[in-house]
């Protein structure tokens, strides 16, 4: 099995974009991509886009709309994928398992969402569609509502967290400067992030307006080729190891604290790929709220359960800590437009072990871990990259 590598990228600016849909979004990154990584359309033998709408758009049928843009690739199979927030990381590993399959050698992978062109309200609406809507639909707050819930629990449970929550806020919106596709680039601070005011109301208590990620438009592609064309392409970042692990939807029927889901892939995937934390040099992690990204530490073992908050107060990761996390700034800063975050996330790390992240960079990164999840903690994906050429 020849597992893919990572050979070329591109990233949009992240926020309220004026491209008018996915379309056009997918087209500012894909040009960009290819010629990252020094190929033509020609030579892309699969295509992979990752949207989930749900709603956001009436057009429909996405992966067809990726040579809409680039002609070149009228005629290269294109498949849509969908996983909730990990929509992203789904088609990634679509890709890689095309590749791994022998059935093509370069493979395109295009992530992308236009959110902000939909009223506020229905935008809580069709995100809770990442939820059991039986049980979940009616949870105020819409899916801000939902890890609202699971912060009520942890507070409950652990105590009040909320100067924990604080910092991670803070530490991501810091990091985000650096980050030129960021969303929001401004340094909140922690006194900031930690009041209740009119410009940091809860939205859904103990969540407020600085724990929640932002609504956004952005795409973000990458160029993965088999290990053989890899060696000779401008630059290559192998996956040393990668895992998926599903949850139940239902959040009655399982402990949502224990991040049972995220916690089994970041095991699987270190053991795959002969690993420990201590060998990461930064983690690119899903924090689409602050109460998510503190249940991660957790979950990948910087923390026992209810211990979460020592990480963040230690300073273990910041920029400059044990072990960074979130260096582009994550999804509280840069941004979450649904289908493109697992492959913007992607990106990020691979810029890192490249040495191309410029205001960002963790010194003398080698090997990262990303974390992409769908709905809270059901479709967990842990990728492990190094950089190989």
């Amino acid at each position: 099995m020849a597992e893919a590598q990572i050979v070329g990228w591109a990233h949009s600016v992240f926020g309220k974009s004026e491209a008018p849909d996915t379309a056009a979004l997918m087209a500012e990154v894909t040009g960009p991509a290819l010629d990252h990584a020094g190929i033509g359309a020609g030579e892309v033998d699969g295509v992979f886009a990752g949207v989930f709408n749900n709603g956001f758009s009436r057009q429909d049928f996405q992966a067809s709309l990726v040579a809409m843009g680039e002609d070149g690739l009228r005629h290269a199979p294109a498949t849509r994928y969908e996983n909730a927030c990990a929509t992203g990381s789904a088609a990634l590993n679509g890709a890689m398992d095309f590749i791994a399959a022998g059935r093509g050698r370069i493979a395109l992978v295009v992530g992308a969402e236009k959110m902000t062109a939909t009223p506020g309200p229905e935008v809580g609406d069709i995100l809770l569609g990442c939820s059991w809507r039986e049980e979940e639909g009616d949870t105020p707050g819409g899916f801000a509502g939902i890890f609202g819930r699971i912060a009520q629990g942890y507070f409950q449970t652990y105590g009040d967290r909320s100067e924990a929550l604080a910092r991670i806020a803070a530490k991501n919106h810091a990091n985000g400067v650096e980050n030129p596709y960021a969303h929001m680039r401004k340094d909140l601070g922690f006194e900031a992030c930690n009041a209740v005011s009119d410009r940091n109301p809860y939205v859904a208590a103990p969540l407020r307006r600085t724990d929640c990620s932002l609504v956004s438009d952005g795409a973000a592609a990458l160029v993965l080729a088999d290990a053989e064309t890899a060696r000779t392409m401008r630059r290559a970042i192998a996956v040393r190891a990668r895992a998926q692990v599903n949850d139940i939807l239902a959040m009655s029927r399982r402990d949502v604290l224990a991040f049972e889901g995220p916690k089994r892939a970041w095991a699987k995937a270190l053991e795959m790929g002969g690993l420990t934390l201590d060998d990461l040099d930064l983690v690119e992690t899903h924090d689409c709220f602050t109460i998510a990204e503190l249940l991660e530490y957790e979950a990948m073992g910087l923390a026992a359960p209810g211990q979460g908050h020592r990480v963040i107060e230690e300073g273990v990761t910041l920029k400059g800590g044990r072990l960074p996390v979130n260096p582009s700034g994550g999804l509280k800063s840069k941004g979450h437009p649904i289908g493109a975050t697992g492959v913007s996330m992607h990106v990020m790390a691979a810029m890192q072990l490249m040495g191309e992240a410029g205001g960002m960079q963790v010194p003398d990164a080698r090997l990262a871990g990303v974390f992409n999840m769908g709905g809270a903690a059901v479709a967990s994906y842990v990728s492990l990259l190094e950089r190989v050429g």
